[in-house]
């Protein structure tokens, strides 16, 4: 029986995702935009099946891990030594196709075909169809070989920002955060109680630092206890800053710069009456709908926190926006969108937050300054001036026992300092945590 027009020109299964992920990393390396905004926003993700979903996310993540390792290994297949650069898609099918070939468990010929067509259905891309084809068939022969005589951390994290990490920490160091952060990572969970009992229904573990980590296949959403509010998504490092104020039942908290929330419930199910304050009001949206799943209550105020004045509180919870150079293994656009001149904005707006926040702190308070960047201005030395200027407060240390007994994670002076490389395990997928900067600060009574 023959095929009817509409089943000749049907596209293959799974193209649809490609080309999501193609526009996708595209919108990342060509306009800079953030991956968690357009993964929220792009509406050819929104309406492909769940299978085909997390096949465009996972190309996304493993092109952009892998993105300087790929960009060397096509450079030696392709005669000018780069795609061009009039074509944007020809780089993106190929980054594709060759992502696939070399990590994905996809056939060998499927990966190139696709790639093809990709670049086919583009009106500068189409022309350069053949050459695609031709460069992703050497991938598929020499690629393997090639990608063993390297060692992709010196290609995957930009050259500014491995010099940076070497200056700061040491080579050997720096070297192992750029192994960690290409690596998949877990699902960390905070769970409201009962962490053994979660963690054995999820098929996960639970860490020295009480969070559950877990290997979770598809929509998070449909895992048990989501809907019944029993935990919330929240990096290992990202749990710990929250849990430094010690006994929070009955007492007024603010939490400066409070979205997407993990901090904020925290927070609250300790027991304290809780302001969350973000100058977004749609990510303070998302805020109001993590709590209101998880059966907590918070104050939301939209406001820039700079700007802010209330009553003096018991203690108060700063996340800073910074680089966000600790969080890279779960943003991989991270290193592509973001550059060193952009430290100067930030941590102008750091010092002006943490003076703020000081500011609200009342005597006998608390003050936590805590940020995502593995970068020693954003972090101890922004803490370090602080103090030179302000003598009214002075530094707590933070006890091994406080961070589940990893005293890898402290520093000298007793600030909090995670890395990517910490908390290793034989199965790359349960190992590693984010970047986390944290200091506590008192002001005495």
């Amino acid at each position: 029986m023959s095929r009817s027009k509409t089943d000749r020109f049907r596209d293959p299964p799974g193209l649809a995702a490609r080309r999501v992920a193609a526009e996708i990393i595209e919108g990342v390396l060509r306009r800079g935009r953030p991956l968690d905004e357009q993964l929220e926003s792009h509406p050819g993700l929104a309406v492909l099946e769940d299978r085909d979903r997390a096949l465009a996310r996972r190309l996304i993540a493993t092109v952009l891990r892998r993105l300087g390792t790929l960009r060397h290994l096509l450079s030696l297949f392709l005669e000018r030594g780069g795609p061009p650069v009039k074509a944007p898609r020809t780089e993106s099918a190929l980054l594709i196709g060759a992502a696939q070939i070399l990590w994905l468990d996809v056939p060998d010929h499927a990966a190139v075909d696709l790639a093809v067509r990709i670049a086919q259905a583009d009106n500068h891309a189409k022309h350069f169809a053949g050459l695609i084809n031709a460069v992703l068939r050497r991938v598929v022969k020499e690629g393997p070989q090639r990608l063993s005589e390297i060692d992709s951390a010196d290609f995957d994290t930009p050259v500014w920002l491995m010099q940076r990490w070497i200056r700061t920490y040491d080579a050997e160091t720096a070297h192992a955060i750029a192994r960690a952060n290409g690596q998949e990572p877990a699902l960390d969970l905070t769970v409201k109680s009962n962490a053994e009992s979660w963690a054995s229904r999820l098929r996960g573990s639970v860490l020295p630092t009480g969070t559950v980590r877990v290997v979770a296949q598809g929509r998070i959403s449909l895992l048990p206890g989501f809907a019944e509010g029993e935990w919330w998504v929240q990096d290992a490092a990202a749990a710990l800053p929250a849990r430094l104020f010690g006994d929070l039942r009955g007492k007024r908290v603010a939490d400066l710069c409070a979205a997407p929330g993990g901090k904020t419930m925290q927070l609250a199910y300790a027991g304290a009456r809780v302001t969350a304050v973000d100058r977004s009001e749609a990510r303070l949206e998302r805020v109001r709908n993590n709590l209101i799943r998880v059966g907590l209550q918070a104050e939301t105020i939209a406001a820039d926190a700079t700007e802010w004045n209330a009553e003096p509180f018991d203690a108060v919870l700063l996340d800073a926006p910074c680089s966000s150079t600790g969080t890279i293994r779960r943003h991989p656009d991270i290193p592509w969108i973001k550059q060193e001149v952009d430290l100067t904005a930030l941590t102008s707006l750091q010092q002006s937050l943490l003076d703020r926040a000081a500011a609200l702190v009342k005597p006998g308070g608390t003050l936590i300054y805590c940020v995502c960047s593995l970068e020693p201005e954003e972090g101890i030395d922004q803490v370090t001036a602080f103090l030179k200027r302000e003598s009214s407060l002075r530094r707590r240390p933070i006890t091994a026992a406080e961070v589940g007994g990893l005293s890898e994670l402290l520093t000298p002076a007793g600030d909090l300092r995670s890395l990517p490389s910490q908390l290793p395990n034989s199965d790359s997928r349960l190992g590693g945590l984010d970047g986390f900067y944290a200091a506590r600060l008192e002001r005495p009574s």
